[in-house]
């Protein structure tokens, strides 16, 4: 985001000098021992039903979040962790996150009352003393109800100790600071075999330089620990279930995921969370060998993408927009597995799209354009019905020409082509006249409607935006807040 860092840096305080090292907070060397829990769950259930059980704890290494922010400033995520001390009933410690049965409750085959069980990691800081946590998920309102309490004694010799040491290749692309006051991310590798070492650290450097290539990333490339851990499969690439193709890979990982030829995300949680918990991390990223196109994200659990397609950093960043940050996607053209995933009437959590039910108080109103619209008109509804009449004149035109050329009439049908080319250039035309009517709208902030999967009801910040797609290549300003935000708690000072 070249042109746009002046006016990023001004207008959304994006300057990102490395922090100094944040003074531990006194709650956190009273409750906490400095070391890390983590909690490997099994979510069980479909749509109407769903149970969480606790499956193990294991002790890991240093606490790598920020000890002076325990209770994040935002509240992300259709599920939380609550950390509560048993003598005065006080919440410790919150952490919001999303989950892949959270995302397959929504499916037709959830609907249908198909119970499936889904594997989700969790961490705490380790407690000194015995706690109380509670998982919570929302309703659709949006409103959390516990679904598991439980006690944890850091004493109990249940709890895995063994090292995390797994014989792995670890090696670090950047180190800036120490892991409580920098946010570390750590790449894991998938579908790399033994030969392909080499290839994956060249990957790993090459998704990291294109990363900080874009803001607010660029500005706050000081504040980053930036790791890699590799691992080598059998077999190149992931499975691809429904072109019949399966890999022996270190992670599982799949494509048609929901049933989603595109969509590809990881089942094997524990052992992604294991592998994983070799470095300190706050977040998780799987690179795959292939070429083919396509990713997927778990919100603040781990983003998944391939590596040598050429619009791979791209799905990278996207991805990561969904598991780091907690954005929401804002593109609504285009098929996805989900049922009700927004309800109407109900303000989505994330950041960066709205259901404007309340325009005055719209989350995102210290940074819009001043005199914008809300909602913002930029011809959408034109647009759209002009690429609905392209759609019936192409399959016409088609219908057509392939009835003339059965019939052998091989002129008749080159001039039904030149004729349909013709109506399409002329379609084409209007489109753009109306995207140049607009154009002045592009840099923006307003309420453009068409957002999370839905053409109608909810709201993105701006026309162009890397969660949508963006010819500039960029956040847009909304989204760039959102992510610093998210830098700043887990690097900033108290």
């Amino acid at each position: 985001m070249r042109k746009c860092f002046l006016i990023g840096a001004v207008i959304l305080g994006l300057s990102c000098a490395a922090a100094a090292a944040p003074s531990r907070d006194s709650d956190f060397e009273a409750f906490f021992t400095g070391k890390t829990l983590r909690l490997d769950l099994y979510q069980i259930g479909q749509a109407r039903e769903e149970s969480v059980t606790l499956h193990r704890i294991v002790r890991e290494s240093d606490w790598p979040g920020n000890p002076d922010h325990l209770l994040p400033p935002f509240d992300y995520g259709r599920y939380a962790i609550d950390v509560y001390d048993f003598a005065g009933n006080r919440r410790l410690f919150h952490h919001g996150f999303e989950s892949m049965f959270g995302e397959y409750k929504t499916t037709g085959p959830a609907l249908d009352g198909a119970v499936r069980v889904f594997e989700r990691s969790v961490r705490i800081p380790e407690p000194r003393k015995p706690v109380r946590i509670v998982i919570e998920r929302r309703d659709k309102a949006n409103v959390f109800h516990p679904i598991l309490t439980a006690t944890v004694d850091p004493s109990d010799y249940h709890i895995n100790g063994e090292t995390p040491a797994m014989g792995d290749a670890v090696f670090d692309i950047q180190k800036t600071g120490e892991p409580a006051e920098r946010v570390d991310f750590v790449f894991l590798s998938e579908g790399y075999t033994a030969a392909d070492e080499g290839k994956f650290k060249a990957d790993v450097g090459r998704m990291t330089a294109y990363l900080f290539g874009l803001e607010p990333y660029r500005s706050c490339r000081g504040l980053f620990n930036i790791r890699g851990v590799f691992r080598p499969s059998v077999e190149t690439g992931m499975d691809e279930p429904r072109q019949g193709r399966y890999r022996s890979t270190v992670l599982d990982a799949a494509f048609n995921a929901f049933d989603l030829d595109r969509y590809m995300l990881i089942e094997e949680n524990l052992r992604m969370r294991r592998m994983a918990a070799q470095v300190p991390y706050d977040a998780i990223i799987v690179l795959v060998n292939s070429s083919r196109y396509g990713g997927g994200s778990i919100g603040f659990d781990y983003c998944v993408t391939t590596t040598d397609n050429p619009a791979s950093p791209a799905v990278f960043v996207h991805e990561l927009g969904h598991s780091f940050a907690g954005l929401a996607d804002e593109y609504y053209a285009s098929d996805v597995a989900y049922n009700d995933f927004y309800p109407k009437g109900v303000e989505p959590i994330e950041p960066n799209i709205t259901a404007l039910l309340d325009p005055a108080g719209l989350k995102w109103n210290h940074l819009l354009s001043p005199g914008i619209p809300l909602p913002t008109p930029y011809g959408k509804e034109d647009i759209e019905a002009l690429q609905a009449e392209r759609i019936s004149l192409r399959k016409d035109f088609q219908g057509r020409i392939a009835a003339a050329r059965t019939a052998g009439k091989t002129a008749a049908a080159a001039d039904l082509e030149k004729s349909q080319k013709a109506r399409e250039a002329e379609i084409q035309g209007k489109i753009d006249a109306i995207r140049k009517k607009y154009a002045d709208l592009a840099d923006k902030v307003g309420a453009f409607e068409g957002a999370g999967y839905a053409s109608r009801g909810l709201y993105r910040p701006q026309m162009y935006c890397l969660m949508i797609s963006n010819p500039k290549n960029e956040f847009c300003r909304v989204c760039q807040k959102a992510i610093r935000d998210m830098i700043d708690f887990f690097a900033g000072s108290k």
